[in-house]
């Protein structure tokens, strides 16, 4: 009686032992937000740019971006898609280079710092 007790608590032992690694705790990660200065701009289709680009890679490569046309932005969006195979419907293509090109265009990019694209020079509300 006393071998069959101990078998099974052995077994139980072992089984337990096995449980632990076999099913690891479950931990988690918070990764930390991307810099300040690769923020996006707010714009209409932002939340789509967000939603569709980041979840490959940081913001930083798009505010770094020099700036550009919108055919050109078509052109990089269409890259993502076909090249390396970023899920983006149709529609949100279309809202993804307007957002870009109005927000990362060239008006964007020849503007004096401190200004809004189209602006004569006025300064941005801070």
């Amino acid at each position: 009686m006393m071998r069959a007790a101990f078998r099974l608590l052995l077994r139980l032992g072992i089984v337990l032992g096995l449980g632990a690694s076999v099913f690891p705790q479950v931990r988690s990660i918070e990764l930390p937000g991307d810099n300040p200065m690769a923020e996006l701009k707010a714009g209409p289709g932002v939340e789509v740019v967000r939603a569709n680009c980041i979840a490959c890679h940081s913001t930083d490569y798009i505010v770094r971006q020099p700036g550009s046309d919108a055919k050109r932005w078509e052109g990089e969006v269409k890259k993502m898609i076909g090249v390396y195979g970023a899920p983006i419907s149709e529609a949100d293509a279309r809202v993804i280079v307007q957002y870009l090109a109005a927000t990362y265009g060239l008006a964007a990019a020849r503007a004096p710092k401190g200004t809004k694209p189209g602006k004569s020079g006025a300064k941005a509300a801070p």
